[in-house]
């Protein structure tokens, strides 16, 4: 696979007049003065920026000439906006690292939104650079004329346009530092073409790292323990302000010491092992309700590193039992209690801010309260392992069906890859069977889709690959949403980029059907039946020959005879692979199908 591993925490490569990229305005090996296209690829050298993911345009191809440059940064074609945009977001989850996306004018940035929108939702640190045909062009509305900042603030945590060829790496600069200042987000910045052909004086230094440790005092710190401590039901809410603090430990000590519960909301990493007797999943994704039925039964709440709740059909009437008692952790302000009242609001840092929790609460606790916490600990270990064991046993009971049950395949691949695969989780209603298989244990080996965007299966799993080149790399995604990014087998081909991937072809939007079911109980419908567009057969959408035409090697798995065979033949291949599954897609099999819209 082309390029180096992109390390966190990596070094900036200082670029300085002695070793400049070279300008080719007016033709190899001239001297001329430096333009802003070539001061953007120093600058983003020193910031230390391996790849750049995108869709080339007329408007940037003087910043894509610049990238011809052997010591500049990779460029990671996609052909289509969606894909790179998809490569980056996880490339910049799995790094922690801002990650740069080359988009063309109006007509990119709007194929691109609804990936940005995905993004924003799950704060990753993206640097979106768009050009448009110049500062000099602006008063004639010409073709792909739009207001590119228009489009982007709402998907974005800042949108500018540089307007001066001396404001262009202080811009820049700008973006990088607030794309990755958590809570970290997408940032958008115009480029015109007469700006960056200009001439570029600015000097070239990294942009600085914000330290955003902070902690609460201890009287504040002293409050939340005793808010806390005298919970009979007590119960934990995290989400991704954990993974990205490097909180897990903190939280897993806190849960302990409290005996309580913890369950993830707006959570797409690894924010507690899986297998911490302790955890015990996520709370509802689409119904207020369905989380409400967890969270009203506390008497003590504490939220960290998220805000609640993250559902498409949230609670109105307030998620918590009257008199709860609610402490609130987030280094977003914006977060605390934005929808519920909270008895404590702390902006910190969550590892520094529950380290010194934990530690207040292990001097204050009784006698009594920790013997209660750990008679909680000790039973919350009882439910875990007898609802593992009930939900394994109800799996084998399906082994032998055909079209195959999920877990039949993931049970072989939980046997077959190496302790630190990497999963990027977009396989949505099969996702459960995933997770019971290969349960996400450790910080960075586990990235599941946010925001809503489809499409993100493929294109993240090149991204986890292009951060990870020598671990194996797994993508999950279902038969609906590859469809949206299908283009990323050529760039996987491409750029022989070796992930794995699994489509769990179902021949439907089987996530539809489920969630119609709840409208059909909440209408009072009896015997609703399935509009006929959620099902996807009629031509067979069959991804081992989409794949095998775009250049990645593939197999079609249909019986359970097939699957150790195709597993083990992806993991001995090289470069990418696919494994189309076909699995059983049905949710109620009586279930009569209308034409949509009858």
């Amino acid at each position: 696979m082309a390029g180096e591993p992109a390390t966190a925490g990596a070094p900036a490569v200082a670029i300085g007049p002695s070793a400049p990229v070279q300008d080719r305005s007016a033709g190899t090996g001239s001297a001329v003065t430096r333009t802003g296209r070539t001061a953007i690829v120093e600058q983003l050298l020193a910031d230390g920026i391996r790849y750049i993911f995108g869709n080339p345009g007329t408007v940037e191809e003087g910043l894509l000439d610049s990238l011809s440059d052997p010591r500049a940064p990779q460029y990671i074609l996609a052909l289509h906006e969606t894909v790179a945009l998809a490569m980056a977001d996880a490339y910049a989850r799995a790094t922690k690292r801002p990650a740069v996306v080359q988009l063309h004018s109006g007509v990119g940035l709007g194929n691109g939104v609804g990936m940005l929108y995905q993004a924003n939702r799950g704060h990753s640190p993206l640097v979106v650079l768009a050009g448009d045909a110049g500062l000099r062009y602006e008063a004639t509305d010409a073709q792909m004329a739009a207001d590119l900042v228009g489009i982007a603030r709402p998907v974005t945590k800042w949108a500018g346009r540089v307007t001066h060829p001396a404001s262009l790496l202080r811009m820049l600069r700008r973006a990088i530092k607030i794309a990755s200042t958590p809570p970290c987000g997408p940032v958008f910045l115009a480029l015109p073409m007469d700006v960056l052909d200009a001439p570029a004086e600015e000097a070239v230094v990294p942009t600085p790292v914000l330290a955003t440790g902070t902690a609460p005092d201890a009287t504040v710190i002293d409050r939340a323990a005793a808010l806390l401590a005298p919970a009979e039901r007590p119960l934990i809410i995290v989400g991704d302000g954990v993974a990205v603090s490097g909180a897990q430990p903190e939280v897993a000590r806190v849960a302990e010491l409290l005996g309580a519960p913890v369950w993830g909301a707006d959570a797409s990493e690894v924010n507690m092992s899986a297998s911490h007797p302790h955890f015990r999943g996520m709370l509802g994704h689409m119904f207020g309700e369905q989380s409400r039925a967890i969270t009203a039964q506390a008497d003590a709440v504490l939220i960290c590193g998220t805000y609640v709740f993250p559902e498409v059909f949230p609670s109105l009437d307030g998620a918590f039992a009257p008199g709860a008692r609610l402490v609130h952790i987030d280094l977003n302000a914006y977060e605390i209690a934005k929808n519920f009242p909270v008895d404590l609001g702390i902006v910190g840092d969550p590892k520094s801010s529950l380290g010194l929790l934990a530690a207040a609460l292990d001097r204050d606790l009784t006698p009594a309260q920790m013997q209660a916490a750990r008679m909680r600990s000790e039973e919350l270990a009882r439910e875990q392992a007898a609802e593992d064991e009930a939900a394994r046993a109800a799996d084998r009971l399906r082994w032998g069906e055909m079209p195959l049950h999920a877990s039949r395949f993931m049970s072989e691949l939980a046997d077959l890859v190496p302790h630190d695969v990497v999963v990027f989780d977009e396989a949505l209603t099969t996702s459960p069977d995933l997770t019971r298989y290969l349960p996400p244990t450790e910080p960075g080996t586990y990235f599941l889709t946010r925001g809503g965007s489809l499409g993100v299966g493929i294109p993240g799993a090149l991204g986890l690959k292009l951060a990870h080149p020598d671990r194996t790399v797994f993508g999950f995604g279902g038969d609906g949403g590859a469809m949206y990014t299908i283009q990323a087998l050529w760039t996987a081909a491409h750029h022989d980029i070796g992930a794995k991937l699994v489509i769990c072809n179902n021949a439907s939007y089987r996530i539809l059907k489920v969630n119609i079911q709840h409208w059909f109980a909440e209408q009072g419908i009896a015997g609703g039946r399935f509009p006929a567009c959620f099902d996807l057969h009629g031509p067979e959408l069959r991804f081992d020959l989409l794949a095998q035409a775009m250049g990645v090697p593939a197999v079609r798995v249909e019986t359970e005879a097939q699957i150790r065979p195709a597993i083990e033949q992806a993991l001995a291949t090289k470069g990418p692979f696919l494994i189309d599954v076909r699995i059983d897609g049905e949710v109620a099999p009586d279930t009569v199908h209308v034409k949509c819209g009858q």
